[in-house]
């Protein structure tokens, strides 16, 4: 055995402990990775990358066909699933080398490609290592959760981990999962020329905002893909080829199977009751500062048991640089994390929905509106599905929903806003290039402001006033 003394030991290469180690070892700290899977993570290999590059091809295949009113004519597309697949992993092949063991030994971080074991509150085993660290840092992400389907491991299926490596077009693609990963996979293959079924136990989008969730189910299903809700799968049977998913609604047969339903922490492999570190089914058990019941070992990301997103684990690396590194106090926070759903249109969001600060805030609440067929830049581009809300207390935003074309970069400005405490005002104030969807974010603004202006009785006396007055 070989023994290592670290001040920082990360286990886990994805996004948050990629970020933490960069900072900390460029910073003068001596870091220890332990990766025992791929380098990037599941984003990188498995979920955020690979999706949005077949998005992106799906997009491509969708626009020959969509081109009528803009004085194109339509065409069905020749897809070549497998060239597209073969666009998905090039894709991760270029972004690979900024996630490499080779960028990160670079900037003189330790990198062991094992997995990791507690064996003592201070100490890891990783293969023929044990690791001897100041503070140790989870960051093992999250994987596919698979339920427990009656029949399910009988019957070929995928989850967001082989999906990508599939190279034969599904000619009927049943998905169990209605969420966001569900739904980016049903219309990527539905715009790739596959018949697509979700079936979902309880409400599609259940988790969002249920006026913007309808603007994106109501374009999915008019282009053509099947949303069952209210289905639990009970029963799966079939080969591969033909698989039967059985419901309360009916049994629907199709030529592959996706389980998108959920997402598992990846902690049942670190032995953490030998490190005194208390957790859950969703995770480590974190404090504010995302230390755990051990105060040596803290978890980032989807470790940490909160909201599974590359970016908050991004977020969380942030914090704990600042804390373990410089000795800076540093706590994590939640209203001003942003997420987005990339169908088409996409969908984002903010702080608190409408139902969440009606709840909270009451009569103190007000809701501000814009529609995208409002926007000039929308209108020119044919992108009028959407709407915009902002949840307003006391002139400052709370939350922002958005469903429409762009939503994903829209949410930005207000994500900004609420993180630094920003007004209604500095949103309005804002002057933006014509035309641009981004004016949909100022015309919201504009709405809180109207009617503090436009329908005022004092301040059509003061107009009243100064015209008169005024020479």
């Amino acid at each position: 055995m070989t023994k290592i003394k670290t001040d920082i030991l990360i286990i886990g290469a994805g996004s948050g402990g990629l970020s933490i180690a960069a900072g900390a070892s460029q910073m003068g700290a001596d870091v220890t990775l332990l990766e025992g899977h791929l380098m990037g993570g599941d984003c990188l290999n498995f979920g955020c990358v690979p999706s949005k590059a077949l998005i992106a091809a799906g997009k491509q295949a969708h626009a020959m066909e969509t081109g009528n009113t803009f004085g194109v004519t339509p065409v069905v597309p020749q897809v070549n699933y497998a060239a597209a697949k073969d666009h998905v992993r090039a894709t991760i092949d270029t972004i690979a080398p900024v996630d490499s063991q080779e960028r990160f030994e670079g900037f003189g971080v330790r990198v062991i490609r094992e997995f990791g074991e507690f064996i003592s509150p201070t100490e890891v085993k990783a293969g023929e290592h044990i690791i001897t660290a100041r503070r140790i840092v989870i960051a093992t992400g999250s994987g596919p959760f698979v339920p427990p389907i009656d029949g399910i491991d009988g019957v070929p299926y995928f989850t967001n981990e082989n999906i990508f490596d599939l190279r034969d077009q599904p000619e009927h693609l049943i998905v169990i999962g209605g969420g966001p990963i569900g739904l980016e996979m049903a219309q990527a293959h539905r715009r790739l020329g596959s018949k697509v079924t979700v079936i979902e136990g309880a409400k599609a989008m259940g988790k969002d905002d249920p006026e913007m969730a309808a603007v994106v189910l109501d374009n999915l299903k008019a282009e053509g893909i099947e949303i069952v809700e209210g289905a639990q799968a009970e029963r799966i049977s079939g080969t591969d080829g033909s698989v039967t998913v059985h419901t309360p609604k009916g049994d629907f047969t199709g030529s592959h199977l996706l389980v998108a339903v959920g997402r598992k922490v990846n902690i049942d492999k670190l032995n953490l009751e030998a490190a005194g570190v208390e957790y859950t089914r969703g995770g480590v058990t974190v404090d504010a500062s995302l230390r755990s019941t051990n105060k040596k070992v803290y978890a980032v990301g989807d470790a940490a048991g909160g909201l599974q997103f590359t970016h908050v684990a991004g977020y969380h690396a942030g914090i704990l640089v600042r804390s373990l590194v410089l000795g800076l106090p540093a706590k994590a926070k939640t209203d001003h994390i942003p997420w987005a759903t990339y169908t088409d249109p996409e969908l984002a969001q903010v702080g608190l929905t409408e139902a969440q600060a009606q709840e909270k805030h009451g009569d103190q609440l007000t809701v501000v509106r814009f529609p995208y067929h409002e926007n000039d830049r929308a209108i020119a581009e044919g992108k009028t599905k959407g709407l915009i809300k902002v949840m307003v207390v006391k002139g400052k935003p709370v939350g922002a929903s958005i469903a429409g074309a762009m939503a994903g970069e829209l949410i930005g400005m207000w994500a900004m806003a609420i993180a630094n405490g920003l007004k209604m005002s500095a949103i309005a104030n804002t002057v933006l290039p014509y035309p641009t969807i981004a004016e949909i974010n100022k015309r919201a603004a504009g709405q809180y402001f109207s009617p503090k202006l436009f329908d005022s009785a004092m301040v059509k006396r003061v107009v009243r006033f100064v015209q008169r007055v005024i020479p």
